[in-house]
């Protein structure tokens, strides 16, 4: 049986729309404190919500919800997605015992697959220092960024990958005990779904694409209520704790050096246009990557 979890936090424009596409499972929000109704509109298109007083994060509440699913198979899915087709394909793509994960292909609202998101390879040391430095916003062609994002990948053909998005990703619930389930000191947002990733791949487990399995996505709906700032420290500061967890810790350091790197030609930029807010925000990025 699959379970479907939704992890919401201020998402009451999107998640009676997500929930109402997969009637017929379980489902289950948990919501991280929202101040918009989120938990009362999950009620009322019949998930069971679990509602914390504040905001945990997103892993804390993933595991919340993968721990009180009674499936064995556990879809975890964003609230600003909605099905359009093809679950029962991606059941039967998880039936293989073969398979340990699988995802849907996300695509925007004139149904296009999201290229670069919907699937990644798992970032190397470099595809992230390009990504710091600026290169691939630069560059965004640039043969390291085409890996990263799978720009060379049919999104049209079944196959195995490496990272789906968190946003859509479905896992046997018994692999989720074996690793600990999501690791929470990535809080509140940003790589928790890579690292699981990685993890199932290490452990020669197959995560497949299901292309016959479609969702539209909103996508980044959530981030309105972080500010710009905070955005920046929370995608940074997770970035070095994943590169220090799988990497060790000279590798933190060199990527430490690339962070001031970067993020000091992007404060330059924006002193340039006059936007102090926006500079003093790397600013605080570059005094992070030096004494954090």
């Amino acid at each position: 049986m699959i379970s479907v979890v939704v992890v919401t936090y201020n998402s009451s424009a999107h998640i009676e729309d997500c929930l109402r596409s997969l009637s017929g499972v379980e489902r289950i929000v948990v919501d991280n404190g929202s101040a918009d109704g989120s938990a009362d509109a999950a009620r009322r298109a019949g998930a069971t919500v679990i509602a914390n007083p504040d905001n945990r994060g997103f892993a804390a509440a993933a595991n919340q919800g993968v721990e009180a699913a009674t499936g064995d198979v556990v879809l975890l899915l964003n609230p600003d997605t909605v099905l359009l087709e093809g679950f029962d394909a991606l059941k039967a793509t998880l039936a293989r015992p073969s398979v340990f994960a699988a995802a849907g292909v996300l695509v925007d609202g004139d149904r296009r697959p999201q290229v670069g998101f919907t699937v990644k390879r798992l970032p190397t040391f470099w595809s992230l220092g390009f990504e710091v430095l600026g290169l691939n916003s630069v560059f965004p062609a640039n043969p390291v960024n085409r890996r990263y994002r799978c720009l060379d990948l049919d999104l049209s053909l079944a196959q195995e990958v490496e990272q789906p998005a968190g946003a859509c990703l479905a896992f046997r619930k018994s692999a989720w005990r074996e690793f600990g389930g999501f690791d929470e000191r990535f809080h509140p947002l940003w790589f928790e779904d890579v690292d699981f990733c990685l993890r199932l791949k290490q452990s020669g487990r197959n995560i497949a694409f299901e292309p016959r399995c479609r969702f539209r996505h909103v996508g980044a709906h959530s981030l309105d209520s972080v500010g710009f700032a905070d955005r920046q420290r929370f995608w940074y500061r997770n970035l070095l704790y994943y590169v220090r967890k799988n990497e060790g810790f000279a590798a933190s350091l060199m990527m430490r050096v690339l962070i001031c790197a970067g993020a000091f030609a992007r404060m330059a930029v924006y002193l340039l246009r006059g936007d102090f807010f926006r500079a003093r925000a790397f600013g605080a990025v570059i005094q992070m990557a030096l004494f954090k």
